[in-house]
């Protein structure tokens, strides 16, 4: 009984180490002889809870998705109004990946991740499935709600992978997020910008 504990403390001792890892020195620095040096175990002892690297870095990347979520859950906006909900997630989306460009960057890699994984999708789909619903609401009758959420998001994204790697200063002369964020808020929900 005790053996099955610290197997279990391990499996996290792994995990967290992921994640200290790649806030330090980003996605491409998750090697599993790393993550088992920082754990404090041989380089073998991960294959015990993780099969493939992939599977540990899954594993890493659901912390992010968890963090994610709560920061997106603290960022809510006053009211019922869903078009300042989408403005205080798209913040905190926006937040969340100049904070954490490391692990913004190993969530969204999906060549490094075992996407299909059951834990990675319930961490990650309740997240999108958030804009669906506040779409659904801000545009009533609109024939796809998902696909909306989709571009939306895919703004977002792009709002923010430009702004790691200094193209947004280039194109708009500022590496505020802010007006790019108002811009897509409005093309995706029209009826004027909430503070």
């Amino acid at each position: 009984m005790n053996e099955g504990h610290e197997d279990e403390g391990l499996r996290e001792r792994l995990v967290r180490a992921g994640v200290e890892l790649v806030a330090l020195e980003g996605a491409q620095g998750l090697s599993l002889r790393e993550i088992a040096r920082r754990a404090g175990v041989s380089h073998g002892a991960p294959r015990r809870w993780f099969p493939t690297h992939l599977a540990l870095l899954s594993a890493v990347a659901r912390e992010g998705f968890t963090a994610l979520a709560a920061e997106l859950e603290a960022a809510g906006a006053p009211g019922d109004d869903p078009r300042a909900r989408l403005l205080a997630l798209g913040r905190a989306y926006l937040d969340f990946a100049r904070e954490r460009p490391g692990m913004y960057e190993l969530m969204f890699r999906h060549d490094l991740l075992e996407s299909e994984r059951p834990g990675l999708r319930r961490t990650s789909l309740p997240l999108f499935d958030e804009l669906v619903s506040l779409l659904a609401v801000a545009r009533p009758g609109h024939p796809s709600p998902r696909v909306a959420a989709g571009a939306f998001w895919a703004n977002l994204h792009g709002i923010a992978q430009l702004r790691s790697r200094g193209a947004l200063q280039l194109a708009t002369g500022t590496e505020e997020a802010e007006p790019l964020l108002r811009a897509a808020l409005d093309a995706h929900v029209p009826g004027g910008s909430p503070e």
